[in-house]
C-alpha cells in the first residue's frame, strides 16, 4: 500500500486530462473541410433533385434553417451545446464521436 507499487487515482492520470483545452490549428482545418463537405453534401442533393424538377422538404428547410461554414460564427463551428457543462457549450475535441 505505502511501497513503489502503490494504486494511483485513475482520474490523476491517463488521457482525462490530456484532452487540450483549445483546438490546435489542423483540428480546426479539418473541422472546417468536414462542415464544407456537409455543404456540398447539400447543394448537391439541392441540384439534382432541381434538376428533375422535384424537392424535399426536409432539404429545403435545411437551406432556410442551417447556416453554411463561412457564414458560422467561431463559437458554433468548435463547440456543441451540453446542458451539463457550466457555460452549457463544449468544445468538439472532447467528443470522439465528432473525430470519426
Amino acid at each position: 500500500m505505502f511501497g513503489p507499487f502503490r494504486a494511483t487515482s485513475p482520474l490523476s492520470g491517463g488521457l482525462l486530462w490530456k484532452i487540450p483545452f483549445r483546438l490546435s490549428a489542423p483540428q480546426k482545418a479539418r473541422q472546417r473541410k468536414r462542415l464544407r463537405a456537409v455543404d456540398t453534401v447539400i447543394a448537391v442533393v439541392d441540384t439534382a433533385l432541381r434538376k428533375q424538377g422535384s424537392s424535399l422538404k426536409e432539404v429545403e428547410r435545411w437551406k432556410a434553417e442551417m447556416p453554411r461554414e463561412e457564414e458560422m460564427r467561431p463559437k458554433d463551428k468548435y463547440t456543441v451545446f451540453d446542458r451539463k457543462e457550466k457555460r452549457y457549450r463544449k468544445g468538439i475535441h472532447s467528443e470522439c464521436a465528432f473525430l470519426v
